[in-house]
């Protein structure tokens, strides 16, 4: 029994999850883990289905406001007449710890510590790294990374929308994402108005 045990979890370990009808590559958990350096042991459902990837159990705020800027995403992609990627149920997003909490004017922001890689030499270049409230991992499926917020949490709506909107926009208008994907270059969000 310990043997078919030990088995199973290898396997796992080198092959895709299958989680709530997502099949999530080991790759992408791979690529979060190693873009925060954290693990995410957690993983939990909010009420519309989002599939949540977690450094500690998420708070209930928390995973209602994933779902209020899916929302907020979902409204404004109509507009557009943007169709595809439009239900919950085909995010997944990535809760990791926060590297600071507070931005340069101390408001409370929390931000992960990222490679700079394209952003080199840019406004957002902190000597190698730069911050960020969300980053996009995975096309297919949806997927991206949060930082964990302990309040404030109208902030984590926002950034679930604003990192959405790439994942809308490559799906959608491929031309539009690759006019908006890299801020280095200019703009921001929101980039669906």
């Amino acid at each position: 029994m310990k043997i078919t045990t030990l088995l199973f979890f290898i396997l796992i370990g080198l092959t895709n999850v299958t989680l709530a009808q997502i099949s999530i590559p080991r790759g992408l958990i791979t690529k979060a883990e190693t873009l925060s350096g954290d693990r995410f042991p957690f993983n939990a459902k909010t009420k519309k289905g989002v599939l949540v990837f977690s450094v500690e159990k998420p708070k209930p705020e928390m995973l209602n406001a994933i779902d209020k800027g899916l929302d907020d995403l979902f409204k404004v992609a109509k507009k557009y007449n943007y169709n595809a990627k439009t239900k919950h149920t085909e995010y997944v997003i990535f809760i990791a710890n926060a590297d600071r909490e507070k931005d340069s004017a101390g408001n409370y922001v929390p931000n992960f510590a990222i490679p700079v890689g394209s952003y080199a030499g840019s406004i957002y270049d902190k000597g190698g790294y730069m911050y960020a409230a969300g980053m996009v991992l995975w096309a297919e499926p949806c997927a991206f990374m949060i930082a964990k917020h302990t309040k404030k949490f109208e902030n984590v709506s926002e950034v679930v929308r604003f990192e959405g909107e790439h994942l809308i926009l490559y799906h959608n208008d491929r031309k539009r994402y690759n006019e908006t994907a890299d801020h280095s270059k200019g703009g921001g969000h929101p980039i669906l108005q």
